[in-house]
């Protein structure tokens, strides 16, 4: 890992995912964890990945890795947020999802001028080549939510990020714009209720002396 948006942006799908999900415990989200899918190879590690029908988690040191074997469950989504230094091991790596059932494999390289920043491929007859989807959001049925990229703010930074959407296309807010759109709705309720009580008082009521 040699660049902070690996880190970030998985953090931000994670965050907005337990918000969404909170009362679900059918779904894992890793970050940076290595995969294991063959007992004689070593792990493959991606920025991040979502698995749909496992448990959130099984005991209270949560998972140090995942075992393809163990979970009888392959990733429905792997997502790759590609550094600058930019090799092959993205190519190798592709090949290594397929052959494990990842049906969406996610390529996101940011600030990219020759390409889409986003690719998203579909697993087709065990292999991505040619089921590269188009669109900004792109829906995933088999998840029940789309994934696209924005620009927006988070932890104090503006930039493009990637997030969640819901099948209409509206973005999922994140933890911070909730509590944002909270603290905007409490303001709204103080306000009307300064503005009640000065037309009160302008009639000649003291609004403290209504129960």
């Amino acid at each position: 890992m040699d660049s902070q948006l690996q880190h970030a942006i998985p953090s931000l799908l994670e965050a907005t995912l337990a918000l969404e999900w909170a009362n679900r415990w059918d779904w894992f989200f890793g970050i940076n964890l290595g995969i294991f899918y063959d007992a004689k190879r070593r792990a493959v590690v991606p920025t991040g990945f979502l698995s749909v029908g496992v448990k959130r988690f099984s005991h209270e040191d949560l998972r140090s890795s995942y075992v393809l074997l163990a979970e009888n469950q392959a990733p429905h989504l792997v997502l790759e947020v590609v550094s600058k230094q930019n090799g092959t091991e993205y190519r190798r790596n592709r090949g290594m999802y397929a052959f494990m059932g990842v049906l969406y494999y996610v390529v996101y390289h940011p600030g990219s001028r020759r390409k889409s920043p986003l690719e998203v491929y579909r697993l087709v007859n065990d292999k991505y080549e040619y089921a590269l989807l188009s669109g900004n959001p792109i829906w995933l049925p088999e998840i029940g939510l789309g994934i696209g990229r924005d620009r927006g703010t988070y932890q104090g930074i503006t930039r493009e990020w990637l997030y969640w959407y819901t099948e209409q296309g509206q973005r999922l807010l994140t933890p911070e714009e909730c509590i944002e759109q909270e603290q905007q709705r409490r303001l709204a309720a103080v306000k009307q209720v300064e503005t009640l009580a000065k037309k009160l008082r302008s009639l000649g009521i003291n609004p403290e002396s209504i129960a």
